[in-house]
């Protein structure tokens, strides 16, 4: 009764604490992602008490032999709230425990202890450099641990398959590397605080190697928070000077004003380009209300303008990958004409919305190095992120 009313409040900790770090970080990068990993553990079992409990009084306990190490695995799924803080749950096996007791009068116990179950962690991160970080978890473990004695000689085992499952805590501290924004290498030591099976807990140490593969992953750094601003329009072009009238013919008696012929004006172009930072929120297709108000003054600048077409492209930077770049490129693309129609009254069937994904970068190839979404990375790219608004028209 006690173990599950521990394992319930501890739970109830960690989501509540979950809950609020994601209710604080919104607009930050999310993804899931799934581990695998391997290591030895070390048990800290005490073979002499264990043994005083299975063989009962009357003997003595002249000596004790024991293996207490193994190897350890686990599997794991994480989902990474913000670029610090992740909720990972997993199964664990910690592998076998095994020792041998001899006893006067002459006897021998010989017991084995098995360790699995589940695990639920809060994961906090510490970004080192661009790569490497430095994260440490803190848990609940619910195990459970079975027993198997043997006894022989003046040794004899009244339950020899005990076992037990218990809630009990979990900590553990480690570094990580990322290959890529699809696979990384941690490395860390945790300790398990386990029950025996025999009314006593222990300690079992973990030194484990894990691989970690994120999947859905968007850029984990949070962006800094651009000034919106609008963007003034580009230099309208000056209509070309109507060519001047022919004079009249003199010698003629009934003198002829001979017009220019009519000269076919190209239409006006003007391109508008808004940075994607002061329209949205971080990762986001709704436009806060700086947003708005540039817009608005977009539309104001367009009074007494006759446009042909407008043209709206949502445009990107190549973090992420070009599916999601794509869709989000688009659905922001869409929001701007929606706004435009809906708030300032343009005519929706002369604007076209499309997205361009990262295809026409502002920056040039080796502006910005690096693939691992960080924030020097992602303030470099900021001229990426935009929407170019072009409008086709004449005064």
């Amino acid at each position: 009764m006690t173990s599950h009313l521990t394992l319930r409040a501890i739970t109830l900790a960690v989501l509540t604490l979950a809950a609020t770090t994601s209710a604080m970080a919104q607009d930050s990068s999310s993804y899931y992602y799934l581990g695998l990993g391997a290591g030895q553990s070390r048990a800290k079992f005490d073979e002499a008490q264990i043994t005083s409990k299975v063989v009962g009084n009357g003997l003595a306990i002249t000596g004790i032999q024991s293996d207490m190490r193994d190897t350890a695995y686990k599997v794991f799924l994480g989902y990474q709230i913000n670029n610090m803080v992740g909720l990972e749950a997993g199964y664990f096996n910690l592998g076998k425990f095994k020792f041998d007791a001899s006893t006067t009068p002459a006897g021998n116990l010989h017991g084995d202890m098995r360790v699995q179950g589940a695990a639920l962690d809060l994961v906090g991160t510490l970004p080192v450099s661009e790569n490497f970080a430095v994260f440490a978890r803190a848990g609940v473990t619910y195990a459970k641990t079975r027993d198997n004695f043997s006894g022989s000689g003046a040794v004899v085992v009244s339950n020899p398959t005990p076992s037990k499952r218990e809630a009990n805590a979990k900590l553990g501290l480690g570094l990580q590397y990322a290959f890529s924004t699809s696979m990384m290498l941690r490395t860390e030591i945790e300790r398990y605080r386990i029950s025996d099976a025999v009314d006593g807990k222990s300690n079992v140490n973990v030194v484990s190697a894990s691989l970690v593969f994120p999947f859905g992953r968007a850029p984990t750094a949070r962006r800094a928070s651009a000034t919106p601003s609008y963007v003034a329009p580009m230099a309208q072009a000056m209509p070309a000077a109507a060519p001047a009238p022919m004079p009249m013919m003199a010698a003629a008696p009934a003198p002829m004003v001979v017009a220019p012929a009519p000269v076919a004006m190209p239409p006006e172009r003007r391109r508008v380009s808004f940075s994607a930072d002061s329209l949205f929120s971080f990762d986001n297709a709704a436009v806060h209300p700086d947003g708005k108000l540039a817009l608005d003054k977009f539309a104001q600048a367009l009074k007494g303008t006759q446009y042909d077409t407008i043209s709206v492209e949502g445009h990107t930077d190549r973090l992420g990958t070009e599916a999601y770049n794509q869709a989000l490129s688009q659905k922001r693309a869409d929001t701007v004409k929606a706004y435009l129609v809906a708030s300032d009254g343009l005519d929706a069937g002369k604007i076209n919305a499309s997205g361009k994904s990262e295809s026409a970068p502002v920056t040039k190839p080796g502006d910005c190095k690096g693939n691992a979404a960080n924030a020097k990375l992602i303030a470099c790219l900021q001229p990426d992120r935009r929407v170019e608004v072009e409008v086709v028209g004449t005064r």
